[in-house]
C-alpha cells in the first residue's frame, strides 16, 4: 500500500521540490542584492572622505541606493508574513448548538 502511495505521490513530491529550489534561489539572490547595495554604500562613502565626488552627488547616489535597500527589505518583510485572511461571518439567526431528535433525549453523564 505504501508503495503505491509513493509511486502516485511522486510528481507533486517532485513539482514541490523544485518550486521549494526556485524559492530557495530568489531568498539568495536577494540577500545578495542587499549585500552588494550595501558594498555599493559603503564604497560611496569612501569616495566621499577622500573628496573624490562632492556632497551633492554624494547625496544624490545614496539617496537611490538606500530608496532601492528599502524597498527589498520591504518586499523581504511582506514575503515572510503571512497573510491574513478574514474570519466568515456566522449567518445570524442560527444557533451553534445540536438540537436532539425528536424522541431522543440527550444523554447526561453520571
Amino acid at each position: 500500500m505504501f508503495l503505491i502511495d509513493d509511486i502516485l505521490l511522486s510528481p507533486a513530491k517532485g513539482l514541490l521540490w523544485v518550486f521549494r529550489e526556485i524559492h530557495d534561489a530568489a531568498q539568495q539572490e536577494l540577500a545578495g542584492e542587499s549585500e552588494a547595495i550595501t558594498a555599493s554604500l559603503s564604497e560611496l562613502y569612501m569616495r566621499l572622505e577622500t573628496e573624490q565626488i562632492t556632497e551633492a552627488e554624494f547625496d544624490a547616489q545614496e539617496k537611490v541606493l538606500l530608496d532601492r535597500l528599502d524597498r527589498l527589505q520591504a518586499e523581504e518583510t511582506a514575503a515572510a508574513a503571512p497573510e491574513k485572511k478574514p474570519a466568515k461571518p456566522r449567518p445570524k439567526g442560527r444557533s451553534t448548538r445540536r438540537k436532539s431528535s425528536p424522541g431522543v433525549e440527550p444523554a447526561i453523564p453520571a
